[in-house]
């Protein structure tokens, strides 16, 4: 069967391509994946915007270097396998690309899944190389795949930044600005902090995405982007910058004297990102989610991590999920073809916030 990749050009992410190749037969410990199922959202843009800076162009290389597989969060069978362990049928959660197949090299397999070992993966981080098998997965259920591919992923980052927050007791701040308010890692942060006594959480947000993340009831407040002279330029403050808009960071951090630290997470607004360098105040700093997992992982074990984090996870999947308001409502998507107006329309952010899109092959 032909294998259909969706690329997306390195040096201009407004351009796409599908690419049909014939798969190769796999090596002794190898298993081929069918891709059935995984989420697009602003988080995958924003693995695009720092392919190069944060390597994740090195995760699933194309064939031609200018052109890159962005990955994504999702669920594959085993189709075929040379490796004992991993049985025909089985199904994964984890990171895939945005293809219709994916090849893999297990190890340390378990009845909890496996790490991928090929060798261009060795030096990424190995949150990313870890495939979870969903027979065993506490937090997996067949109907909700949709909602796991969509904001675990998301959520986990959203739990890793509160608690890298919290952990350094919001670096002597108590009003905290989220951009990009009405993104999903935004809002599962915000609804992480809403449990935090003494913390103002501000979202800033477009116009058209106000009344939105106001209905979400996790900002203490929702301002548009123009309203950001509301907030008293003395406030000891902290920025969450979930956009990447270089204008805004300079914007933010020219008018709060008192800017106690600027957290750069992702770049929702890729036609406005920009660098860092010569900002008035406080260092721009990137968050780097990995290491706070490994940082719990020592200070809590890895039950104790799994376990706060599953608590969390729960929470939030209720309320997004609530029947009379859902924060969230999934579109689906099977056609390839189809696949670039739905990455287009993430891309320049012009969505409808309430809806996630999943993409089937």
């Amino acid at each position: 069967m032909t294998h259909i990749s969706f690329q997306v050009l390195k040096t201009d992410l407004h351009q796409t391509r599908l690419t049909n190749t014939e798969p190769v037969p796999l090596q002794n410990g190898e298993v081929r994946v069918a891709v059935q199922r995984f989420a697009l959202t602003a988080n995958n843009i924003t693995y695009a915007a720092f392919g190069d800076a944060m390597n994740y162009w090195k995760f699933f290389p194309a064939s031609d270097a200018m052109w890159g597989n962005i990955p994504v969060w999702g669920f594959a069978d085993v189709t075929q396998s040379r490796c004992e362990g991993v049985a025909i049928g089985e199904r994964f959660y984890g990171y895939y690309p945005m293809a219709s197949h994916a090849t893999l090299l297990p190890a340390r397999v378990s009845d909890h899944g496996f790490a991928d070992a090929a060798p261009h993966r060795a030096d990424l981080h190995p949150v990313y190389n870890q495939y979870v098998a969903n027979r065993t997965d506490s937090l997996y259920s067949a109907d909700t795949e949709n909602i796991q591919a969509l904001l675990r992923p998301l959520f986990v980052t959203s739990f890793l930044i509160e608690d890298f927050l919290a952990d350094s007791n919001f670096f002597g701040a108590n009003t905290l600005l989220l951009s990009s308010a009405s993104s999903k890692t935004a809002y599962g942060t915000a609804f992480q902090l809403a449990g935090r006594n003494g913390v103002e959480v501000v979202g800033l947000t477009s116009a058209a995405n106000a009344a939105f993340c106001a209905s979400l009831g996790c900002y203490t407040r929702v301002l548009t982007y123009e309203q950001l002279g509301e907030i008293n330029a003395d406030t000891a403050c902290v920025y969450v910058d979930f956009a990447g808009n270089a204008k805004l960071r300079h914007t933010i951090h020219s008018r709060f004297a008192q800017l106690k630290y600027s957290c750069s997470i992702g770049g929702a607004h890729v036609n406005a990102l920009g660098g860092a360098k010569d900002l008035p105040g406080v260092r721009a700093t990137l968050f780097f989610a990995p290491a706070q997992i490994k940082k719990r992982g020592i200070d809590w074990g890895a039950a104790g991590l799994r376990d706060r984090l599953g608590a969390a996870w729960q929470a939030f999947t209720v309320q997004v999920m609530q029947p009379h308001a859902p924060w969230l409502v999934v579109q689906e998507h099977s056609d390839s073809v189809s696949f670039d107006a739905v990455y287009q329309e993430v891309l320049q952010g012009n969505g409808d916030p309430r809806v996630g899109h999943i993409l089937t092959f």
